[in-house]
């Protein structure tokens, strides 16, 4: 698989400005960050959240854990991870656990994580697990610009790669 067809065309509908990164097959966000040889606060994982209302998107560093007490006053919603089966029908695009930080294009309301806006540049997933997406921040902001900018991640303890 390549870049997800919708994060393709939501990077040509903003004219954003990105390379490709190429890494070895990874299971995780942290293995990413190794495999690929970036900083993991500077790669962007999404986390996906669900209630009887829908779905709901969570982007912050692989360096971070939702704190979902914060994201449940955030959104006024008890919302729980979503379930894997519900994540291969939403990204049909996208391989399983490669989801990209675009969720409003796929019609999802996006949260994201303050902490990546003040780094200097943001990777994220493209769509499989040998792929990423590289831009400058003010690149990342303009994509994400439908997203909610909120503090709802917390610093993984020993997770600093």
């Amino acid at each position: 698989m390549s870049m997800s067809a919708i994060l393709e065309d939501c990077l040509r509908n903003k004219g954003s400005r990105y390379e490709i990164v190429h890494h070895p097959y990874s299971h995780s966000s942290m293995e990413t960050a190794a495999a690929a040889h970036i900083p993991g606060d500077r790669l962007a994982k999404t986390v996906l959240f669900e209630d009887e209302h829908g779905y709901i998107a969570a982007v912050l560093p692989s360096t971070y854990a939702v704190k979902l007490s914060e994201l449940w006053s955030k959104t006024g919603r008890r919302l729980t991870l979503a379930r894997e089966v519900d994540l291969r029908e939403l990204f049909k695009d996208c391989e399983y656990g490669a989801l990209p930080p675009v969720c409003t294009a796929y019609g999802m309301t996006t949260y994201l994580d303050e902490s990546l806006a003040s780094q200097p540049d943001v990777y994220f997933e493209a769509g499989d697990h040998e792929e990423l997406v590289h831009m400058e921040s003010d690149q990342f902001l303009a994509l994400m610009d439908r997203a909610e900018r909120a503090r709802f991640g917390r610093r993984m303890q020993g997770r600093t790669i």
